[in-house]
C-alpha cells in the first residue's frame, strides 16, 4: 500500500521533472513547450495544496526537492528574462507606431 505521504513526495518529485523539463525547453528557446509545460507546472503545484503534511524524515525529503525545484526555477528566469525583454521591446516600438498611425490618419481624416 502506498502511504499518503508517499504520494505527496512524488508529487513533488513529478513538479521536480516537470521544472527540468522546462528548463531544457527554456534552453532550447522553445517557448511555447515552455508556457505549455508551465501550465501543467502550476496544475501539479495547485494539487499539491490538497494532500496532507510530512513528518520530519519526509519534510528533508522534500528540502531537497525543493532545493531542485528552486534551481531550475532561477535557471528558468535568466533564460527567459532576455526574451521578455525583447518581447517588452517590441510591444513598445508597436505602441509607438500605432499611436504615430493614429495621429497621421485622424490629421488626414476629411472632416
Amino acid at each position: 500500500m502506498v502511504s499518503p505521504h508517499t504520494t505527496l513526495l512524488q508529487h513533488y518529485q513529478a513538479i521536480v521533472t516537470l521544472s527540468a523539463q522546462m528548463l531544457d525547453k527554456a534552453r532550447e528557446q522553445q517557448w511555447d513547450d515552455l508556457v505549455a509545460l508551465g501550465e501543467q507546472y502550476r496544475d501539479a503545484v495547485e494539487r499539491l495544496r490538497a494532500l496532507g503534511p510530512l513528518d520530519d524524515n519526509q519534510r528533508n525529503a522534500r528540502r531537497e526537492l525543493l532545493t531542485h525545484i528552486l534551481d531550475n526555477d532561477a535557471n528558468i528566469r535568466q533564460l527567459v528574462s532576455p526574451e521578455l525583454d525583447r518581447l517588452s521591446h517590441l510591444l513598445g516600438s508597436f505602441k509607438r507606431q500605432r499611436s504615430v498611425l493614429q495621429a497621421y490618419y485622424s490629421s488626414v481624416r476629411p472632416r
